[in-house]
């Protein structure tokens, strides 16, 4: 009995593990895993009434390092940043954080040895993880592939008798979705997004280039859409929800990889007459159909022209975001967006980092910056509406690939094929403060930072119904050595504590008093 209690407290169920940190070309440092060790957070419980958890995750030192203490009476002397919450302003309530089952990160996980393998799905999906619940599903093939193709390759197939999933499914995709299934203690919540139609359904007879989808192929390809939730779920896989296109607006220009032109005008009409009223038939309106699936510079006229037509508009359940002209166009047109249409939801669907860098520095191994950019990036859309945020690949090779197209980018995991380890970067630990920490269902509520602190943002959260536990995640974006001392004020509580310079802090905190 005595055996079985010593092993019952030290089980890694309960019980965090350390990062083996390895410094690279980066200017922070990465946590190495293989067959033998990998790094795990452990399961982190809401905290007491009356007290607080901080996991604070820096530049120089820490990943997911945790400290509990009791909440204060009385306010910090000389805090030099102030975080007041309301839990009487509710917002928008989260639907989760994840990343894509692409072919790629099917393909580079299997380079590991099954316990590597274990320990990186432990990684994202387990409750001793991030516990990613919200995930993106290609249809069919993206540039995240070896080659360029669809569930139907046999030209002229209208009635898609030839609709098949393909070796990439089967190997690189089904096996890891039930694999996380199964670690994930949060429902696992699919979205499939095409990248192109059947090349001989569109007008240039290309996955890429330019050109749209054919007029008499509207009826095919709706039910290509059909097919493919089918399919999927005939695998164990349900699809939760569908994005109409992967950034429709490539298809105009001459695109280096799978896409399809689609007007916003075009979409509309398609949904309205075709895609729409094919879903429904079939029994699928439960699935959450999305619009856009592109920038949001494209926001608020592209879904707006859909929306505003109640034809359309009927069909449609949310907006789906990319981050990639996030720096040219500010966050402000969400709210714009949510004020015109608000009983559609948005939510960002791919975001990842070195997609515009240099030859050599589309894998950066350590970089701080990227994590930042994430951390930034969250906390901004999340406060526009945003009900959650879906980074890009999940595991990628050193160079950031494979990719037809050598359109390599970063990932939260680099494999290192070559070694049999795989790494988790910092931007790895910046998803987590967010996946792990904010439930689906847990609210958006008011939080402000005292004037004269840009460097430091914040979003909080409420958890579920309750009205005393919540999460407050803290960036702090300061130059080196601008370390700064934090005050959260709660209703009746406070809690008081120092955050590094570059580092991201999550809060966990119980107010014993109600907050209202």
């Amino acid at each position: 009995m005595l055996l079985l209690l010593l092993l019952l407290l030290i089980t890694p169920s309960t019980l965090a593990s350390e990062c083996v940190p390895r410094t690279f070309q980066g200017d922070s440092f990465v946590c190495v895993c293989n067959s033998d060790y990998c790094d795990l957070p452990g399961v982190i419980k809401v905290p007491a009434a009356g007290s607080h958890t901080l996991i604070t995750t820096s530049r120089d030192e820490h990943r997911f390092s945790i400290q509990n203490g009791s909440n204060d009476a009385l306010p910090g002397e000389g805090s030099s940043v102030v975080v007041t919450l309301n839990h009487q302003e509710r917002f928008q309530a989260m639907m989760g954080f994840g990343g894509a089952f692409t072919d790629a990160t099917g393909i580079n996980i299997l380079k590991l040895t099954e316990e590597s393998q274990e320990w990186l799905m432990k990684s994202y999906f387990s409750p001793e993880g991030i516990e990613y619940n919200l995930c993106r599903v290609p249809m069919a093939g993206s540039d995240f592939s070896t080659r360029p193709y669809s569930y139907d390759d046999v030209e002229g197939d209208v009635d898609l008798v030839h609709f098949n999933l393909t070796t990439e499914d089967y190997k690189y995709k089904l096996p890891f979705i039930h694999r996380a299934q199964e670690l994930a203690e949060r429902e696992l919540l699919l979205f499939g997004s095409p990248w192109s139609p059947p090349a001989w359904m569109k007008e240039n007879g290309m996955f890429n280039g330019s050109g749209g989808l054919l007029n008499e192929m509207w009826q095919p390809y709706a039910d290509y859409f059909v097919k493919f939730v089918q399919a999927y779920s005939a695998e164990g896989a349900p699809i939760w929800g569908l994005t109409t296109q992967n950034e429709p607006l490539t298809g105009f220009q001459d695109w280096r990889w799978n896409t399809c032109a689609w007007t916003a005008e075009g979409q509309r009409d398609w949904i309205k007459t075709t895609l729409g009223p094919t879903l429904q038939a079939a029994g699928m309106r439960h699935l959450q159909l999305m619009v856009l699936d592109h920038n949001r510079d494209a926001l608020p006229w592209y879904p707006a022209t859909i929306l505003e037509d109640p034809e359309s508009n009927q069909f449609v359940d949310g907006v789906a975001i990319h981050w990639y002209d996030d720096d040219n166009t500010g966050p402000e047109v969400m709210s714009e967006l949510h004020s015109l249409f608000e009983d559609k939801f948005l939510l960002y669907t791919e975001s990842c980092d070195g997609w515009d860098a240099a030859p050599g520095e589309r894998v950066i191994l350590g970089d701080w910056y990227r994590a930042e950019s994430y951390a930034a990036n969250i906390i901004d859309d999340v406060n526009h509406w945003s009900t959650g945020w879906v980074d890009w690949n999940m595991a990628l090779d050193i160079d950031g690939g494979p990719n037809w197209a050598y359109n390599f980018v970063d990932s939260p995991i680099i494999i290192d094929e070559k070694s049999s380890e795989f790494y988790k970067q910092p931007m790895f630990y910046s998803m987590g403060h967010f996946s792990k920490f904010i439930a689906p269902g847990d609210r958006l509520i008011s939080s402000t930072v005292s004037s004269g602190y840009e460097h430091v943002r914040v979003a909080a959260f409420q958890h579920g119904s309750t009205d005393t536990a919540s999460t407050i995640v803290l960036l702090n974006m300061g130059e080196d050595m601008e370390t700064v001392t934090v005050d959260v004020r709660g209703s009746q509580e406070f809690v008081n504590f120092v955050m590094p310079a570059k580092s991201i802090v999550s809060v966990l905190v119980n107010m014993a008093a109600t907050a209202h």
